[in-house]
């Protein structure tokens, strides 16, 4: 990437340059490549350092650095054996345990050798309580006489150690790695610091100034050498606005950008396919439907790029939504195409549009009825003559609503007048797919992503800047409520028979039943599903359940590696009756619609998110009969966030107060990447916490862009480019 500004320029440069190669190799283990990474990584925590080692003045529970003489040491055994020694300030003491290992017994005379008495070291810990004295249980050490003898990693380590806590001030205690610890990464930032202070700040001093933040060298240094707690919780504010600031400029950026560009309008015509859907319509739209859909009427008939994101309730009818927008752009002369992530998706939206289309699905027919349009299904697994058909149908405009996968990005695809664009399941898309398949048209498409998962707003903000935000909350008239019961199967194993016979009776009732697992094969141990060590797996239970409890039953399975056409047949049996209970993997957690469905029960459902558990229970109650989910599950006593997940579920089905919990259990990770490591591409940012920091970012993001000092100012410029580079990354398109 090109940088126009030397502060940028140096920012960027890579660490294997700056603190040589092995050492970049261990600072990459937690994300930092650059010079910039490795200034803006914050101590977790911090302590006092020597300089404040008073005795008298340490605190129960604080994390203190001291400097002190050895008094006294002695090895004491009970039940476990430890070396015991007394340290002195001058004035008072305080006791120091070391532990010995019981595979390392000669770690006892080693350790008393070095705290002999008259040694002078330094020692790292947290205060606690001993018997009425002030103890360091297990601290890190460095002996100040001894240090120059050391040799290897040991002695950088310690060195390094004995240089970090002799500063005054308070210590940062640095997220590290096994190989490189915190002392060695203060040491490499305090080397790094002189290096990067002198060039000034990333912004402009204009924009410092309106946004009421430290300069950046003087936040740095507040962050990395503070005097008090004060100074350093200054600087990570400063840190947290330039994380904030540089997605929101980015995200404006790419607003304006959008605008800028010219789209064919597609206003709604009146007596044409959508009028006609309407009035066949068996049911009345939702209050959410009809508002959402009047937002995006009045979007598509503007001259520049309707860009969407609707985010619904289980349940809430997005596909009708998306549907009615297809046909209004098809009523204007142009093509619509929905986009979906699988196969199965893209299935089950082909035969939900064609169902509630009827007739008006017809076009091209010798029967078809007036304003009646084509649609079409392209994917991965037609034949070679099924793709020719359905491409020839695309490109001559003959197919006005055109439903696929990945299938539809490929080369050979070519749309006749593409007029809109809608993203199913966005997080499972990358700007890329958006971009190449919005390239097939001649003038941007509109644009409309859906998403099933309730996003919180701050994520919406940070995550979808780019995106106006539409919501529906309110369900259709006639769904049924959905019970949830959260079982602890090692409490009361005796549910889970009961689960199997709530199943029998919604099926005597003439309903049918979803079972839910998080595996699809493996090997469990023994016992029975709900207490077994292993996941319950979806061929295990299918094989259980049907030679056991509900053996006299129609029982079926699916996952995702059976064979497509394998897996739609079952799952065309099971909405059209012919199957009584579904065992299934999360392959079933969007897209199926089987109003005759009214109870669930999910095995291991601690292994599941909030997210994920609520789309799931919304696959039950979309008919006349109320629903039952049932959640079994065994976590360990000490899991207190299963526990906290399952009990939400219990207590809300509002997917949007949901998705905040969700957040606040589990941080970013899920939301804005790293799977399910409750990690963050964010490295300071918490979206939930930080929601008046990011909502202050973009508003000033906005404000800058359209100051006319904006327009030609280099760091400005350089920002918005690596807020650019960020936000194309994958972590950028989750939800």
């Amino acid at each position: 990437m090109f940088h126009r500004t030397a502060i940028h320029r140096e920012l960027n440069r890579r660490l294997g340059d700056v603190v040589g190669g092995k050492s970049a190799a261990e600072l990459a283990k937690l994300g930092l490549t650059t010079l910039g990474d490795l200034v803006r990584h914050t101590p977790r925590r911090y302590l006092a350092g020597t300089e404040m080692s008073d005795f008298s003045q340490l605190r129960v529970g604080e994390d203190v650095a001291v400097v002190a003489e050895v008094k006294r040491s002695e090895i004491l055994h009970g039940r476990a054996t430890r070396v015991h020694a007394v340290i002195t300030d001058g004035h008072g003491t305080l006791g120091v345990s070391l532990f010995v290992p019981d595979k390392r017994p000669g770690y006892a005379k080693h350790w008393l050798g070095e705290l002999s008495p008259g040694a002078r070291g330094i020692f790292v810990g947290r205060v606690s309580v001993f018997r009425d004295d002030l103890q360091l249980a297990h601290p890190n050490f460095v002996l100040l006489d001894k240090v120059a003898s050391l040799r290897g990693r040991r002695a950088q380590e310690k060195l390094a150690m004995a240089n970090v806590t002799q500063r005054a001030g308070l210590v940062g205690l640095y997220p590290a790695t096994a190989k490189l610890v915190t002392w060695m990464i203060a040491d490499a930032i305090a080397l790094a610091l002189p290096q990067v202070l002198p060039l000034g700040d990333t912004l402009p001093d204009w924009v410092v100034e309106q946004a009421d933040i430290l300069p950046l060298p003087q936040a740095l240094r507040e962050v990395h050498e503070p005097v008090r707690l004060e100074d350093a919780e200054r600087g990570v504010a400063r840190l947290k606005f330039d994380e904030a600031f540089g997605i929101q400029l980015a995200m404006a950026k790419r607003r304006e950008a959008l605008a800028s560009r010219a789209a064919i309008p597609r206003p709604r015509i009146a007596g044409r396919a959508l009028d006609k859907f309407d009035s066949t319509l068996p049911y009345r739209l939702t209050a959410g439907q009809q508002e959402a859909g009047e937002r995006i009427f009045d979007a598509l008939s503007e001259s520049h790029p309707m860009n969407i994101l609707l985010q619904g309730e289980v349940g809430s009818g997005k596909t009708l939504v998306a549907l009615r927008a297809m046909l209004a752009v098809v009523d204007a002369g142009g093509q619509a195409a929905l986009l979906a992530p699988t196969e199965v998706l893209a299935r089950q939206h082909m035969a939900s549009i064609t169902a509630l289309l009827g007739e008006l699905a017809n076009g091209g027919a010798l029967d078809s009825v007036e304003h009646a349009t084509r649609v079409e299904l392209l994917t991965g697994t037609l034949n070679a003559a099924e793709r020719r058909r359905a491409r020839s149908a695309v490109a001559s405009g003959e197919a006005g609503i055109i439903v696929g996968t990945h299938a539809l990005l490929t080369e050979d695809v070519a749309f006749a007048d593409l007029g809109l664009v809608v993203v199913d399941e966005q997080h499972r898309f990358g700007v890329e797919q958006r971009a190449a398949l919005a390239a097939k048209a001649d003038t941007q498409p509109h644009t409309l992503v859906m998403t099933a998962t309730p996003i919180p707003r701050s994520v919406a903000m940070t995550v979808f800047g780019d995106l106006e935000t539409v919501e529906l909350r309110d369900r259709p008239a006639g769904r049924a409520d959905v019970k949830t019961v959260f079982v602890d199967t090692k409490r009361n194993p005796h549910w889970v028979e009961r689960a199997w016979e709530r199943i029998r009776e919604e099926v005597a009732a003439g309903r049918q039943a979803f079972v839910v697992c998080p595996a699809i094969t493996g090997s469990r141990t023994e016992g029975d599903v709900a207490t077994a060590k292993g996941l319950s797996t979806v061929t295990e239970v299918t094989e259980m359940l049907s030679t056991g409890p509900l053996q006299d039953l129609r029982v079926a399975m699916v996952h995702g590696r059976q064979a497509p056409g394998e897996r739609d047949e079952t799952m065309r049996a099971f909405a059209a009756g012919d199957v009584d209970v579904l065992v299934a993997t999360t392959v079933i957690e969007v897209g199926i619609d089987v109003p005759n469905a009214s109870v669930m029960v999910i095995l291991d459902a601690d292994r599941f998110g909030i997210a994920q558990l609520h789309q799931l229970r919304g696959r039950i109650g979309r008919g006349q009969h109320p629903g039952l989910c049932l959640l079994l599950a065994a976590p360990p006593e000490d899991a207190f966030t299963a526990f906290d997940r399952l009990q939400a579920l219990v207590d809300s089905a509002d997917g949007f107060d949901l998705a905040e919990r969700d957040l606040q259990l589990r941080r970013e990770g899920d939301v804005l990447g790293s799977a399910q490591s409750g990690a963050s591409s964010l490295r300071l940012l918490r979206v939930l916490a930080d929601r008046d920091v990011i909502a202050a970012a973009k508003e000033l993001a906005t404000e800058v862009l359209n100051d006319p000092r904006a327009a030609d100012d280099p760091l400005l410029a350089d920002l918005i480019d690596a807020a650019e580079a960020i936000s194309a990354g994958e972590w950028l398109e989750r939800t």
